[in-house]
């Protein structure tokens, strides 16, 4: 499961890399990621992920190239006048009306390079070539309907896409043929970036409601999931060490701006994480109090009530060891940044100024910056690493070939994946 974050999407490129080329040293066999499912930047890595998933020797090695060829300039416009037109349209201005068959609307950032380079560095086609194959079971990215606010789901499954989804009112589902349009809008982070049509109607940035794509994974069937966070949660040294530089830059708008964006697209995992984790424990005392039949009778229930079961879920979580929005500040002010522009390099500046200084969280999520992206790749590889004995044990039942184990499988186990969700 693959989460939401910007630039931040890097540090999965580098966890993408650990399972793809150290993992496989270990267990003998490449790791099976049965279902990908992701939410604004992580619905762009998990787009590539799915595409290439017919090539698994070579598909790390294409992600994090793709990452580290970013230039900010060629990606998000932040010259003189994007400025301006930033600064208007925050001011209350509204913006020009799209041009005809133009798919992209609103937002205070020209993000047309980001558009073109994703659409251009995905094999789309792959996709339904790995669904095919039956190299991939499924996969899904989330998007928010600007409209109502409600969650969609939009999934491509080498299954029918099961009818009933959630009796959450506030998330539908949509069986698609994922492509541009549907990631880019998953990645639209709100204000920011524009909004992007699909079939006629708006959407942003999925991590409104869904940053952490756990319940699409586990409605495809998934039961042991690999998260991959971007969030980085502080020990008590760090916090005792930071508390009073961060209560001196609590006043300043561009770092309460950044928060905003963290709260909005980066703490949904845990509380997430947490409630399967409660209900892992509710099974499992439940059996522990009434017999192994506690599951199977409850559920009964449970279906007529709300027309699904409970079932213990797996889940591994990797997350950053370091602050990312600290790294950030850091990456700034040594110069590091791949910038030709004055114009751009001042606005960065700026932007930097504008926060912390010792941590820039808006602009870590903007810096699509190659030099950054190599910082960020070399975390997660170093992080995954770190949970390796973990990872060997989360992977180890894989160990069989999945066509002989869905061949001996009974049939109401061959659809038991699994799955690896983005967060962004």
């Amino acid at each position: 499961m693959l989460s939401g974050g910007g630039s931040r999407g890097a540090y999965e490129a580098g966890i993408i890399q650990y399972l793809r080329e150290d993992l496989p040293r270990r267990l003998g066999f490449q790791p099976p990621l049965d279902i990908v499912t992701g939410t604004s930047v992580g619905a762009i890595n998990a787009a590539f992920i799915a595409s290439t998933m017919d090539d698994p020797a070579t598909q790390a090695q294409r992600l994090v190239s793709a990452w580290r060829a970013l230039r900010i300039e060629e990606l998000i416009g932040l010259g003189a006048r994007d400025a301006w037109r930033a600064v208007t349209t925050l001011l209350g201005r509204e913006p020009p009306p799209p041009d005809p068959g133009s798919f992209r609307y609103g937002g205070i950032l020209d993000t047309s390079g980001l558009e073109r380079f994703v659409i251009k560095n995905i094999p789309w086609r792959g996709i339904e070539r790995s669904l095919r194959k039956r190299a991939l079971h499924a996969m899904s990215v989330s998007a928010t309907h600007v409209g109502s606010g409600h969650t969609v789901v939009f999934i491509s499954a080498a299954d029918p896409v099961p009818a009933s989804w959630s009796r959450d009112p506030f998330v539908r589902h949509r069986a698609a043929r994922i492509g541009p349009r549907h990631v880019l809008a998953s990645a639209a982070i709100p204000l920011l970036f524009p909004s992007v049509k699909i079939g006629g109607e708006f959407y942003t940035d999925g991590g409104l409601r869904q940053n952490t794509p756990m319940s699409p994974a586990i409605r495809l069937g998934a039961d042991r999931m690999l998260l991959v966070s971007l969030r980085h949660v502080a020990t008590p040294t760090e916090q005792a060490v930071f508390a009073p530089a961060n209560v001196e830059a609590y006043p300043k708008p561009l770092f309460l701006v950044g928060k905003a964006l963290n709260a909005l697209m980066l703490d949904h995992t845990e509380y997430d994480l947490d409630r399967m984790q409660r209900l892992n424990a509710i099974l499992a005392a439940g059996e522990a109090a009434f017999g192994p039949q506690f599951q199977e009778v409850m559920n009964r229930e449970l279906v007529r009530l709300r027309g699904a079961p409970l079932r213990r879920i797996e889940a591994l979580q990797i997350r950053p060891s370091l602050d990312i929005g600290a790294m950030a500040s850091d990456f700034v002010a040594a110069g590091k940044i791949i910038v030709t522009s004055r114009v751009t390099r001042k606005v960065i500046a700026r932007l930097a100024e504008g926060e912390s200084r010792r941590e820039n969280d808006l602009l870590s999520y903007l810096l699509f910056d190659g030099n950054w992206a190599s910082e960020l790749i070399a975390l997660g590889r170093r992080d995954a690493a770190a949970q390796e004995e973990e990872l060997v044990r989360f992977f180890a039942p894989c160990a069989e070939p999945a066509e002989d184990a869905a061949a001996d499988a009974p049939a109401e186990q061959v659809g038991r994946r699994t799955q690896v969700t983005r967060v962004r």
